[in-house]
């Protein structure tokens, strides 16, 4: 009898154990004890990407009905890989059970860190490997925000007068060329004449540098001013360059209130309450996920009625209607400087896609999360 008691009780342990996985090895953790571990590429006082993800946490947390001290977050882990190892190193010895790393320069160690700690959760934003990666505890996440990106750019061909906007850029990644070719392109749906100067930081913030390209661009005739950089520095120059301001991350009204036209932002608490409520189940996070205005992870900040061009409003909730009813915002025959066919590359060589004609449609971030759209397209100069 004892046999068959101690045979009983070993089978209800191991179906209870099953219970609280999802088959990868993940126990459900509970809420009194869960910790959530976040590495942030800069300050929290930047106004913008940190602060947009930090906000991001702090929902999260809330949402889940979480206490303040669960959520551990690293500010300023830059690019420097041995920075971004110690902090990741960091946030494992204080018992993180899942880590969020927000920047594309977080890559390398946060699957490394996920190969050598298989009972950690890692997330990485904007980042493309997890798909084949044969990781269970890593995951991938972006959203669409070329969508908000192109009711951006409705207002700023709506509003600019001389034709020209101009655009301060991170890096020459298709994350960035993405977000501006979707903007240029919103423009461009109302404002067949407009055209785009873009300058690269080859920084993902860097306020000093941010201020001195958005002042070359207003002298260089751009009276609309967007942004794919870190800091609300760009709006402050627009502000006090006279010109306007598209922004990114954060409304940017209170920083430059005669500037900010409206910000696409990216709600990040969204896919964070999933990924830890996940884990809170002891099930899988989901491998590589992205969401657009349909869900509200991509949306746009308030329109400042003081400035924007009259019709603005009513013109902006006509695109995003179109895009929520399947309009892709790269499609058509899209063509670069040359005249040449668009294409978009893969990293490290190798064709994606083509706009051959018309009819040419391409579904960005609807497979990898991560945007794959890097085409230089007409009517975008790039400058150096």
């Amino acid at each position: 009898m004892k046999k068959y008691l101690a045979l009983a009780l070993a089978l209800v342990m191991i179906f209870a154990f099953v219970a609280a996985c999802d088959g990868s090895g993940s126990e459900a953790v509970s809420k009194e004890n869960i910790k959530i571990g976040v590495v942030h590429i800069g300050p929290l006082a930047d106004q913008g990407y940190t602060y947009n993800h930090h906000i991001g946490a702090e929902k999260m947390i809330s949402n889940l009905g979480l206490r303040s001290d669960q959520y551990v977050p690293k500010f300023s882990v830059g690019v420097d890989a041995a920075d971004v190892t110690g902090a990741i190193n960091e946030l494992i010895q204080e018992g993180c059970h899942i880590i969020f790393a927000t920047s594309f320069s977080h890559q390398d160690q946060m699957i490394e860190a996920a190969r050598e700690n298989p009972d950690v959760i890692f997330a990485h934003a904007t980042g493309t490997n997890a798909i084949g990666s044969g990781l269970s505890n890593y995951s991938n996440y972006f959203a669409k925000i070329h969508e908000a990106r192109y009711l951006g750019g409705v207002a700023a061909g709506l509003k600019t007068e001389t034709n020209k906007l101009g655009y301060v850029a991170a890096h020459p990644y298709a994350e960035v060329i993405s977000g501006f070719t979707a903007f240029y392109l919103g423009a461009l749906s109302v404002n067949p004449d407009v055209t785009m100067d873009v300058i690269y930081i080859n920084s993902w913030g860097d306020p000093p540098l941010e201020q001195q390209v958005a002042d070359r661009l207003i002298q260089m005739g751009a009276d609309v001013i967007a942004q794919h950089s870190d800091s609300a520095t760009p709006a402050i120059a627009a502000e006090t360059g006279g010109v306007w301001h598209v922004g990114y991350n954060n409304d940017m009204r209170e920083a430059a209130p005669n500037a900010s036209l409206l910000s696409p932002r990216i709600d990040w608490s969204i896919y964070m309450t999933i990924a830890v409520q996940h884990v809170l189940d002891g099930t899988q996070i989901p491998e590589d996920w992205g969401e657009g205005l349909a869900s509200g992870a991509a949306f746009i900040t308030g329109l400042n009625d003081a400035i924007v061009a009259p019709g603005t409003a009513d013109a902006i909730a006509d695109a995003k209607a179109k895009i929520l009813g399947g309009f892709e915002i790269f499609s058509g025959h899209l063509v670069d400087n040359d005249g040449n066919n668009a294409k978009i590359e893969a990293y490290g060589g190798g064709l994606i896609y083509e706009f051959t004609d018309a009819s040419s449609s391409f579904s960005e971030s609807s497979g990898p999360s991560a945007p794959s759209f890097n085409a230089i397209i007409k009517g975008i100069n790039i400058v150096t």
